[in-house]
């Protein structure tokens, strides 16, 4: 009884039971992404011959004895929608794509770009989730190599036009080679988002997201926060509180929370700069030129001094030598 209601909910267009869909591999969608290099992605390669392909071919249905296999890579650091839409397009720039997507390595990127905000393996799970993504490699390269195409049997890579120069990389543009091979298919960035924008955001309400996390629980060790600046957040908390209650009241009851407020962020104020004082001073008690080591110095020298002090100049034993003068004065006297 319940199949016959599946099947009476149908559409016309929806497939009937003496149809056989084409054997079309279909792991997106369906269940996460395969990884690249296990048994699974080597059977996939094994189900097909290879054998090269123009894009006019694959456009036009010539290569319609197996998938082609489109390529895209990145970071994918903070993944968005900017990084969905762009592996949306590849994986629909041409019919029948078997969509791989490679993403680089913590290590790597530091090295030639810098830090992420994930992890490599929160970055790779981000991509594998993607129902765009049929296959995806760990440990992706920088700069693809024909040999690294023949390995995964790639047909075409798909990324943005935009040259991309990377310091440390001897290359106006790590895709200079693909593009000159033929075998790269543009895609368009999404304007208006990117790591480095949700990155700018966050830094810009960097206080809001902090009061956030304190009020949910996490400490400000655990975010890095100065016992100051925790404390500050605190007091506006307690004074936004008061603000809502007071919202509808009279004014001077308004009045009275904001001089509360501008009272209490002179308190901080003050607190911030005497701390600043007390560090100036310790370090120039206790620094590499302090109070300290100088009076330490002076001392071990004059310990130096007392226990071994230097030599005193020697007279010279021997007589000094007449003068001429004298000696022609007492010759006269004789005479």
């Amino acid at each position: 009884m319940s199949v016959k209601r599946k099947r009476n909910s149908l559409n016309e267009n929806d497939i009937h039971e003496d149809e056989v869909p084409p054997k079309v591999p279909r792991t997106s969608c369906l269940k996460p992404a395969i990884v690249g290099g296990t048994q699974e992605s080597t059977r996939e390669k094994e189900r097909w011959t290879f054998y090269p392909v123009t894009q006019e071919q694959a456009r036009t249905g010539e290569h319609a004895a197996r998938p082609i296999r489109v390529y895209a890579d990145g970071i994918f650091d903070i993944f968005h929608a900017g990084h969905a839409r762009a592996l949306m397009q590849a994986k629909n720039c041409l019919p029948n794509v078997y969509l791989i997507v490679g993403v680089c390595s913590d290590e790597l990127t530091r090295r030639l770009k810098g830090n992420t905000v994930l992890t490599e393996w929160e970055r790779y799970e981000a991509v594998r989730h993607c129902r765009y993504v049929d296959e995806v490699i760990f440990d992706a390269p920088w700069v693809l190599t024909p040999d690294y195409l023949e390995e995964h049997k790639i047909d075409f890579v798909a990324h943005d036009d935009i040259p991309y120069n990377t310091p440390g990389v001897q290359m106006n543009d790590v895709y200079k080679d693909i593009k000159a091979a033929g075998k790269f298919i543009a895609t368009n960035r999404t304007e208006g988002i990117s790591t480095s924008d949700i990155i700018a955001r966050l830094v810009r309400d960097y206080d809001m997201y902090v009061r956030r996390n304190l009020s949910r629980g996490y400490t400000a060790k655990e975010m890095n926060v100065s016992f100051i600046k925790e404390t500050s957040l605190s007091l506006q908390d307690r004074v936004d509180k008061v603000k809502k209650k007071v919202n509808r009241v009279e004014t001077k009851s308004k009045e009275f929370v904001q001089k509360v407020e501008d009272k209490g962020r002179e308190l901080i104020q003050r607190w911030e700069e005497k701390s600043r004082e007390m560090i100036g001073n310790f370090l120039d008690l206790f620094g590499t030129e302090g109070t300290l080591k100088k009076m330490f110095v002076d001392g071990t020298d004059r310990l130096r001094n007392a226990i071994s002090p230097p030599a005193s100049p020697t007279c010279s034993s021997s007589p000094t030598p007449p003068d001429e003068d004298d000696s022609e004065s007492e010759d006269v006297q004789d005479e």
